[in-house]
């Protein structure tokens, strides 16, 4: 084979000719930078997708069942997930709270922070759910290893509640209905006053309005909330109770970033539900069925598990903010959108 090479001086072209073993050596040697150069351009992609075609790639999933033979019996696309941290004790009311989603064509995922999973399937709908098991744990450790983002892509919104809120008045389609309206992209119902624990003014009902994004407290105690706010707990923010994201929203809330949270924040006033607060992780074992006389006399010494799981919380924020500190000042790229942060100084001031 011969080909042509560029010379900077005269002759400007020199001819070259390839012996067969020489060509062989030569074609391999092409082959070989061909390669190279389209391996070059897949390592672009993740890891993992290098040497996969883009056409085969499929970079979500979801939470749906796939039946071992055949087609799926349930044909309805669901686009919403209710995700509740649930104990067995509280099983009639986590019961009313999954008919009330499943009816409205939610994907229901459970998970039972007490490691009781059999003794749920006394109820009909308990093939139907998908549970998840790990023994005290919260449901926000369940979240950040088994709702991924890329895994609930395939939803708009999720809804991520405590096993303890009561759903009579509540309704799933409307509330989404007025989400959507709103535009918000982290939204909880409000808590009826009076029949519910609560905790921070924000979250109580307002009866003359479906959402509101602000509360107002003018009583010169505690953070003063008026019109010119624009911290929390005076706007832009909802309990960790009963949150609801979009599908935006939770890519962020997953990774731990902040969003614009003065505008697209609420509370769902025309949708509420009650919060009965129960004590439930680390709340010690009490059998109802025992009279008050025959109950064993409490020990002087005996660990209180409510109070330690709180100081435990406690304690778990003081490093999350220690590490916070230390990321802001390590990574230069980064900017504070909210650099006079009250919440940074102060505590959230309860409702009582």
């Amino acid at each position: 084979m011969a080909f042509l090479i560029p010379f900077f001086k005269k002759p400007s072209f020199i001819q070259v000719t390839l012996r067969p073993v020489e060509q062989k050596q030569f074609n391999t040697s092409l082959s070989l930078q061909s390669n190279t150069s389209k391996f070059t351009a897949c390592r672009r992609r993740p890891p993992g997708r290098e040497t996969l075609p883009r056409g085969i790639l499929a970079e979500t999933s979801n939470l749906e069942r796939r039946p071992l033979w055949g087609l799926p019996k349930n044909t309805n696309i669901y686009k919403t997930l209710f995700a509740v941290a649930v104990g067995i004790k509280q099983k009639e009311n986590v019961d009313k709270m999954v008919q009330k989603f499943l009816q409205s064509n939610f994907v229901v995922m459970l998970f039972h922070y007490d490691g009781v999973v059999d003794e749920w399937k006394a109820f009909e709908w308990s093939s139907t759910v998908i549970h998840v098991s790990a023994d005290n744990q919260t449901k926000w450790w369940f979240a950040k290893r088994f709702l991924h983002p890329d895994i609930v892509a395939a939803y708009d919104y999720i809804f991520l509640w405590d096993e303890d809120l009561g759903v009579e008045n509540f309704h799933p389609e409307r509330y989404l209905s007025i989400v959507k309206d709103e535009g918000l992209e982290i939204s909880q119902p409000a808590l009826e006053i009076g029949e519910s624990e609560v905790h921070h003014l924000i979250t109580a009902r307002w009866r003359r309005a479906n959402v509101h994004r602000r509360a107002y407290k003018l009583d010169g105690k505690g953070i003063r909330c008026d019109n010119t706010s624009d911290t929390p707990p005076c706007t832009g923010w909802i309990e960790v109770m009963a949150p609801v994201f979009s599908r935006a929203a939770w890519r962020c809330v997953w990774y731990l970033i902040q969003g614009d949270r003065t505008k697209n924040i609420g509370v769902v006033d025309a949708e509420y539900v009650v919060h009965y607060g129960f004590p439930t992780l680390g709340e010690p074992d009490k059998s109802k069925d025992v009279s008050e006389e025959k109950k064993e006399p409490v020990q002087p010494n005996a660990i209180n598990q409510r109070l330690e799981v709180r100081r435990q919380s406690y304690n778990e924020y003081k490093v999350f903010k220690r590490r916070w500190k230390k990321a802001a000042e390590m990574d230069k790229c980064w900017t504070d959108l909210y650099p006079d942060d009250e919440l940074k100084q102060r505590t959230l001031w309860p409702l009582m």
